[in-house]
C-alpha cells in the first residue's frame, strides 16, 4: 500500500530529483532490518546512498545531531539534508527529523502496517509520501530510478481502448503519437493489444530494426528509460513498441509495468494502446496512465458494449473519457453517447472514408485530415503550460 501523505507524486514531486551526477539519494534509519531493504531497494534502481542516523550537517562532515554514528560524506556528494535529490525516512527515525527544514522529496517508510499513527508523524516532517514495504517496494524503485537517471517531469501517458470491436481505437492511438511527435515532444507508442495486427505495421515500418514485446518478456526489475527507448524502432519521428510475427502473445504483469514505467521516465508524451479486456497486465498500464481514452462508435449497440469496458477499466484508471467516432444514429448526439457511459466527452472524430486507403498506400493515420486536427487539438489543451489534462 502507498499513500500520499503530506504531498502528491505529480509534477511538483519531482522538482527534488537530480540530474545526472546531481547526488545520491540519503537514508536515515537506525533500524537493521529496515536498512537492508532499503539497499537492496537501492541497487535494484542502480542507486548508491548515503547512510546516516540522524539529520546530517549540511557541511558534509562527520557528526551527529542525534547522538548515533554519521557516515562522512565527501564534499557535492549530495548527504545533506537540503542537498540530497531523495530522502528516504526511516519510520523509527521520523521523530528524530521533525526540526529539519521542510524540503520536497522526503518519504517515510517503514514495515508496519496497522500504524495508526505514521500520518501523523509523516506530516511531521513534510513527508510527501508513506511507503509502507513490501507492498511499496515498486513505487519507490521508480522513484530512486528517477534519481540515477536524472528524471524531470514524467511523461504525460495516454492510453486509447475500443469501446466495442472495430471502433478505431487502434488509428487513434497511432495519430495520436504521430501527432505529438510532429509538434517536437518526444513520443513513444506501446502496442499493449497482442491481437491486434502490430502498430509498427500501422506505421508501416514491421521491418524496421529494434526490440518488441516478447524481448522484454523476462524484465522482472526496473528498466533504464534511456535504453528502452534507443532499443526501440523508430518510425515517423516516434519510438514504437509492438509484437513480433511470433506466436508469444503474453507479457507477465511485472514486465508490463517495467516497461511502461521506463517510458513515462523519459518525459514528453507516452501513447498506449490497450486491448479491450483488463486483465492483469492490462491493470499494471491502466494504474499508471494519466488519461484513458474510450473510443466509441455512435450507436446504441456500441454503446452498450463500451458500458461493459468502461466498467473494468474504471476499476483501475483515474481518468476516463470517451471519444465519440463517427456520426450518431439512433437520436443520440455525442454529449449523450457520454453521459450514457458516465464519462466526461473528449471530443468527436469524424470517420474519413478515404484513409484506410491511404494507410495501405503507407500514409500513417494522422498524418492530415480530421484525424489529424482533432489530435492536434487535443495535445494543445493537453500540453499546456502546465502539462495538465484540463476537463
Amino acid at each position: 500500500m502507498e499513500t500520499g501523505a503530506a504531498g502528491g507524486s505529480g509534477p511538483g514531486a519531482r522538482a527534488g530529483g537530480s540530474g545526472p551526477g546531481g547526488g545520491r539519494p540519503l537514508i536515515i534509519t537506525e533500524d537493521p532490518l529496515l536498512l537492508d531493504d532499503l539497499l537492496r531497494l537501492c541497487a535494484a534502481a542502480g542507486a548508491e546512498p548515503h547512510v546516516h542516523h540522524a539529520v546530517p550537517e549540511q557541511s558534509g562532515a562527520a557528526g551527529d545531531p542525534g547522538g548515533g554514528d554519521v557516515d562522512a560524506a565527501a564534499p557535492g556528494g549530495g548527504a545533506g539534508w537540503e542537498t540530497a535529490p531523495l530522502v528516504l525516512v526511516g519510520d523509527d527515525a521520523a521523530r528524530r527529523v521533525r526540526g529539519a527544514p521542510r524540503r520536497e522529496g522526503v518519504f517515510l517508510v517503514g514495515r508496519d502496517l496497522d500504524d495508526p499513527f505514521v500520518w501523523q508523524r509523516a506530516v511531521e516532517i513534510g513527508a510527501e509520501e508513506v511507503l509502507r514495504l513490501p507492498d511499496a517496494e515498486n513505487r519507490l524503485v521508480d522513484r530512486l530510478a528517477d534519481v540515477v537517471e536524472g528524471a524531470g517531469r514524467p511523461a504525460l501517458t495516454v492510453g486509447v481502448i475500443g469501446g466495442s470491436g472495430g471502433a478505431g481505437a487502434s488509428t487513434l492511438a497511432c495519430a495520436l503519437a504521430l501527432r505529438a511527435a510532429r509538434s517536437g515532444e518526444r513520443t513513444i507508442l506501446i502496442d499493449g493489444d497482442p491481437l491486434g495486427g502490430g502498430m509498427d505495421v500501422l506505421l508501416g515500418g514491421e521491418g524496421a530494426e529494434g526490440l518488441r514485446w516478447p524481448d522484454f518478456a523476462a524484465s522482472r526489475g526496473r528498466v533504464g528509460a534511456g535504453a528502452l527507448e534507443e532499443s526501440l524502432p523508430e518510425l515517423h519521428a516516434l519510438r514504437v513498441l509492438s509484437w513480433d510475427r511470433g506466436d508469444r502473445v503474453v507479457v507477465p504483469p511485472a514486465a508490463m509495468r517495467s516497461v511502461v514505467a521506463a517510458a513515462r521516465r523519459r518525459g514528453g508524451v507516452v501513447v498506449v494502446d490497450l486491448p479491450r479486456r483488463v486483465d492483469e497486465a492490462v491493470a499494471e498500464v491502466l494504474a499508471q496512465l494519466d488519461l484513458v481514452l474510450l473510443v466509441v462508435p455512435g450507436e446504441l449497440r456500441s454503446v452498450a458494449a463500451a458500458g461493459r469496458v468502461a466498467a473494468g477499466v474504471r476499476m483501475v484508471a483515474r481518468d476516463v473519457r470517451v471519444v465519440v467516432r463517427g456520426r450518431c444514429r439512433q437520436g443520440l448526439d455525442a454529449e449523450a453517447v457520454a453521459g450514457l457511459l458516465g464519462a466526461p466527452l473528449a471530443g468527436e472524430v469524424p470517420v474519413e472514408v478515404g484513409l484506410p486507403g491511404r494507410v495501405a498506400e503507407g500514409e500513417p493515420p494522422g498524418a492530415r485530415g480530421a484525424l489529424a486536427r482533432f489530435c492536434d487539438g487535443f495535445w494543445q489543451r493537453a500540453l499546456g503550460p502546465a502539462q495538465g489534462v484540463p476537463a
